[in-house]
């Protein structure tokens, strides 16, 4: 067994915990939700059609863009519910899984009941039953099968759907999935997909020898089907207490002092890394995989208490400015408006960029005499550019663009990881390479200049909630960190964890970053 399947498994109580509790919670409050919702609207058809209709319509929302909106909904609440609204995290992930769990629920409670025959109704009427009486003694049993069967898709469907509740900082078996796909450690890709594969083919097998038991009147599936979802109970009751201990949880089920958050690529798993060695023995959590549209307003709102982002998305997409600067000036601006205007704390740039640049193979380059991206510009109607997901929506893009009018014959958006093995195997011919990426050397691709100065600078910066900048023994331990990472010593660092011979962890690559400057950069050069 490999180290990193051995990591992954290691990890695995918690995680498998924590997607069970998201998973049974959500299928009982999207139960609770349902349950009126079907005797209201099974004898109006108005009110079926509206129910219907907007459970439907929750149904055509991809499911990561449904987790996505209801962070910035619940954020929007807050000061009206309360600063104590825990917006971030499971809430959302509860909220978006529940509403994507109605459609199936309602669907089979319907049909359940209203398959009913009527002379069975007016049987039980004829014989003095009330309403109430009726629906427990004679509608509820017949329609049960039935209603079991929309319960097993619902939970089908939620436990594949929470393995995306990583994006909005839930921790789930999604996490396995994540981080393996943009470290290429398939190990954790396996191990995530595996088991939520499993826990979704056992509890559809449970629940269909209960369904079995109701249809058939056979009382030995019935208690098969019941027995099996009381062990798996147990056995969850049994992983919370050992995922509580993995995961850093305090006896008494508080969480970790301080919240390291990350985005989801290989070079923000190892910042994230290196910040939480700098602040041990101080309890810390890290929440991985987030969107860059969640993760800021998490750490503005006090739900992250520190990151690492990048100067030119918080010129851009937080601070709402189009124009672009010189470097110097954007992060005084930076050290300026983030505290002024969403009080959090910049303890400074760690001393690389990680900015966009357009890339091609070193033979696309000499074929067609590409040395920038104004030489780009003559030929890209011939070409495929292949960019990571955010790219083409980003104000990077719509600059570049109006500098050069690049009109590629195709636009292609892919995961990292993918982006650069498209280019590799010509499926794509430019891509939106990152400049800290150790995959640009090893690939020897040739990064086209910017002439035009169209793409901002990129400064990695280390920031801090509004609730830690006047934390200054967090200050203490993790100002040291600024100006000490080089671009050269990043761009090895995420080699080690995205190459595919001899591949390092996210770990290991931020224990190499946390050495001496000289023994650092000379450990990191024989890797």
């Amino acid at each position: 067994m490999n180290d990193a399947l051995r990591t992954a498994l290691g990890e695995l109580p918690g995680k498998l915990t924590a997607h069970i509790v998201l998973s049974v919670a959500a299928l009982g409050l999207a139960v609770a939700i349902a349950a009126p919702l079907v005797l209201l609207a099974r004898d109006r058809p108005r009110a079926r059609s509206v129910v219907l209709g907007a459970a439907g319509l929750v149904q055509t929302i991809p499911a990561l863009a449904l987790l996505a909106l209801f962070y910035p909904a619940l954020l929007a609440l807050r000061p009206v519910l309360g600063p104590a609204l825990p917006v971030f995290g499971f809430l959302p992930a509860l909220l978006a899984l529940t509403a994507y769990a109605l459609l199936p629920l309602m669907r089979g409670g319907l049909n359940g009941l209203m398959g009913i025959a009527p002379t069975i109704i007016e049987a039980a009427d004829a014989t003095g039953m009330m309403r109430r009486q009726r629906l427990l003694i004679v509608e509820l049993p017949i329609a049960a099968p039935v209603i079991v069967g929309g319960l097993r898709t619902a939970a089908v469907w939620t436990i594949g759907a929470a393995t995306l509740a990583t994006a909005v900082g839930a921790t789930s078996l999604g996490d396995f999935i994540f981080s393996g796909l943009q470290t290429e450690t398939w190990e954790r890709v396996i191990v995530g997909c595996l088991a939520a594969a499993g826990l979704a083919i056992a509890v559809d097998a449970l629940l269909g020898l209960i369904e079995a038991g109701l249809a058939r009147g056979q009382r030995s599936r019935l208690l098969g089907g019941v027995a099996g979802l009381v062990v798996m109970a147990i056995v969850a009751v049994g992983l919370t207490r050992t995922g509580l201990t993995r995961t850093g949880l305090t006896r008494t089920g508080q969480s970790p002092a301080i919240v390291v958050g990350a985005k989801n690529f290989s070079e923000q798993y190892i910042l994230a890394d290196v910040i939480a060695r700098r602040l041990a023995p101080r309890p810390v959590t890290v929440r991985s995989g987030l969107g860059s549209a969640v993760i800021f307003r998490a750490l503005a709102a006090g739900d992250l208490d520190t990151y690492v982002d990048y100067a030119g998305t918080l010129w851009t997409n937080v601070l709402g400015h189009h124009d672009i600067v010189p470097r110097a000036a954007m992060l005084a601006a930076l050290d300026g408006e983030l505290p002024r205007r969403f009080g959090v704390g910049v303890i400074g740039p760690l001393g690389f960029e990680n900015a966009y640049v357009l890339a091609v193979r070193r033979d696309t380059a000499q074929r067609l005499h590409l040395a920038t991206i104004a030489d780009l510009a003559r030929v890209a109607p011939q070409l495929a550019l292949g960019a990571d997901i955010e790219f083409l929506s980003r104000p990077e893009w719509a600059h570049l663009d109006a500098a050069y009018h690049l009109a590629f014959r195709d636009t292609r958006s892919f995961e990292p990881t993918f982006m650069y093995r498209a280019l590799t195997s010509g499926g794509v011919d430019v891509i939106s390479a990152f400049s800290s990426d150790g995959r640009i050397a090893a690939n020897r691709l040739v990064v086209l200049a910017d002439p035009a100065h169209a793409i901002p600078s990129y400064d990695a910066v280390l920031l801090v909630s509004p609730r830690r900048a006047r934390d200054h023994s967090l200050d203490a331990a993790l100002r040291p960190l600024v100006g000490t990472i080089d671009v050269a010593v990043m761009q090895r660092a995420n080699l080690l964890v995205d190459r595919d011979a001899d591949k390092r962890s996210p770990a290991e690559a931020a224990a190499l970053l946390l050495r001496p400057h000289d023994t650092r950069k000379r450990l990191i050069q024989v890797q």
